[in-house]
């Protein structure tokens, strides 16, 4: 579903953390497929054509195991250089193969500076292209998918560059010890502008297809993550770390397409998706629970969206309440610029409104139609593992997900029914862990200028969302990243936990209760997420 992408040296390591974003946030965990990349000969063939003997060829590694590939070039124009690249990462999520291609062209002047850009990510079901034409810091966004094209203009705080370029940048005069650069780089993936402070440090050897290389380490920061690659005098980058575990590494075009990934990315991807809490009652069913305290480290907890909707944050400690005893208060007079539509939230589309109409026909009242709403997107989708940028438009065409989809189809439908929603993010608990998820709040106005927020999971068909949701943040891929420095780090402890009066507490070492069959098998000794499955029997009360 919203995994998961920090602008480095080339455009590929960012679109490929925010693949892996997008993996963990559909089914809370990604695992490598072991296989060479499933995608045909002669498609592979007819979409590489155009590289080249002079074409730089890399593999994309997830802690030490093959993943991917990439592979880039610079090709001169008469008014600057066209920037290519393409990219192929194959997962496989819960048994589902996902062969994920992202493809990124840029247009730049003589200097490197950025003129147009198209950006595309296809998991199989037809690609989403954002492009752009930067005139000066005006901004004209195109974003295209097989449902038609959508067009805004913006003007940003200074002219946008892309991350594809910037190791250009650094060689055209940047690559000085010692060198501290500071520039805004342009996310086609999050359709944002963001600041990214870059370090050059010393020349040293650095082995890249084989053969030692001199090339200058640099180190960026961007949205909390550092980030380390080695450049060339030319603007070649030998190889790229990410605190992730991803790494890319130069080498022959034979041996950048070879896929064998052997099983121990399988079992890593699967613990580093889990976030297994210090408790000393288990919880076995997330229904039950009525307020739910804890410790968070290793996050920053500081931002407001952190606050309210059943959620209270004091330094490091959280606590939820169940959002079933929320009760109306003074209005929210901000609660009205959650209904205007936004790039992949299509919610003023034709066929979104026509939807949300017949999913409300008969219903009448904002709660009753916020309700039936989570049921009918919930029965809508197909529930599969999806590595995808969540246009709504897209997924009311495809109808299949995972929460990432779920999310911005109800968000799109509930603005175009006059209900304020918005997007949270952060984790929610599933058998014994939790696991990175995504999920809407609407606002429900009660009349009388009085209304409250929900917080509402079209994927497990939850009305309203149980008290193990944990928000970290509230909006889209732009705001999900903040989910990627916590991957690893997170550390849960619960303090007190209070379950319904009718709900029996298993302690460690007792036999659980038969929670009823699950759409997807859960492994033994191990927590999976089943955020695109179907819920339990329990969970559809």
């Amino acid at each position: 579903m919203r995994a998961i992408l920090r602008p480095l040296p080339r455009a590929v390591t960012r679109p490929f953390s925010i693949l892996l974003l997008l993996a963990w946030g559909a089914v809370m965990v990604a695992l490598v497929h072991r296989s060479y990349l499933q995608a045909s000969s002669a498609t592979l063939a007819t979409d590489l054509a155009r590289y080249g003997t002079s074409a730089a060829w890399r593999g994309v590694y997830y802690r030490g195991e093959k993943i991917g590939f990439t592979v880039s070039q610079t090709v001169p124009k008469d008014d600057g250089f066209d920037l290519e690249e393409d990219g192929r990462l194959q997962m496989s999520l819960l048994g589902a193969t996902t062969p994920a291609t992202i493809r990124t062209t840029a247009h730049v002047d003589a200097s490197f500076t950025l003129r147009s850009f198209e950006f595309s990510l296809d998991p199989g079901t037809g690609p989403v292209t954002v492009s752009g034409q930067v005139a000066g810091r005006r901004l004209t966004l195109g974003v295209t998918s097989s449902s038609g094209t959508r067009t805004e203009v913006r003007e940003l705080a200074e002219p946008p560059a892309l991350s594809l370029n910037l190791s250009r940048r650094l060689a055209n005069g940047g690559l000085v010890p010692g060198a501290r650069h500071e520039w805004t780089v342009f996310d086609p993936a999050t359709l944002r502008n963001a600041p990214v402070v870059v370090d050059v440090g010393k020349r040293e050897l650095v082995r890249g297809a084989g053969v030692p290389v001199p090339a200058f380490r640099v180190d960026m920061a961007f949205a909390g993550l550092r980030t380390t690659s080695w450049v060339t005098d030319t603007g070649e980058v030998v190889r790229e770390e990410s605190p992730l575990g991803l790494i890319t590494v130069r080498e022959s075009a034979e041996n950048a397409r070879a896929m064998a990934v052997s099983s121990r990315v399988q079992t890593d991807l699967l613990k580093a998706a889990a976030v297994v809490p210090v408790t000393k009652a288990r919880i076995d069913e997330p229904r039950d629970v009525r307020r739910l305290r804890m410790r968070l480290d290793g996050a920053d907890l500081s931002s407001p969206d952190l606050q309210g909707v059943g959620q209270s944050v004091n330094g490091n400690l959280v606590e939820i309440q169940d959002a079933q005893g929320l009760r109306a208060g003074p209005g929210d007079p901000d609660a009205s610029r959650f209904l205007a539509p936004e790039p992949f939230i299509e919610s003023d589309a034709p066929e979104i409104v026509a939807q949300a109409e017949i999913a409300v026909r008969g219903v009448t009242g904002t709660r009753a139609r916020a309700e039936r709403l989570t049921r009918y997107v919930n029965g809508l989708l197909d529930k599969k593992p999806t590595v995808s940028l969540p246009s709504a438009r897209e997924v009311l065409r495809t109808k299949v997900g995972d929460c990432n989809e779920h999310t911005a189809l109800y968000v799109a439908m509930a603005r175009a029914l006059g209900i304020p929603s918005r997007i949270a993010v952060g984790l929610v608990y599933v058998h014994g862990a939790f696991y990175y998820h995504a999920w809407p709040e609407a606002y429900v106005d009660e009349g009388g200028g009085r209304g409250l927020w929900l917080p509402v999971d079209p994927t497990l068909n939850q009305f309203p969302a149980d008290a193990t949701h944990v928000r970290l943040a509230r909006g889209g891929l732009d705001k999900q990243t903040v989910i990627l420095p916590l991957i690893g780090r997170l550390k849960i402890t619960v303090l007190d936990l209070e379950l319904a009066p009718n709900a029996t507490t298993i302690l460690p070492g007792k036999q659980p209760v038969d929670l009823g069959e699950l759409a997807i098998p859960t492994p033994r000794g191990e927590s999976r997420c089943q955020c695109s499955s179907q819920p339990s029997q329990a969970q559809r009360r």
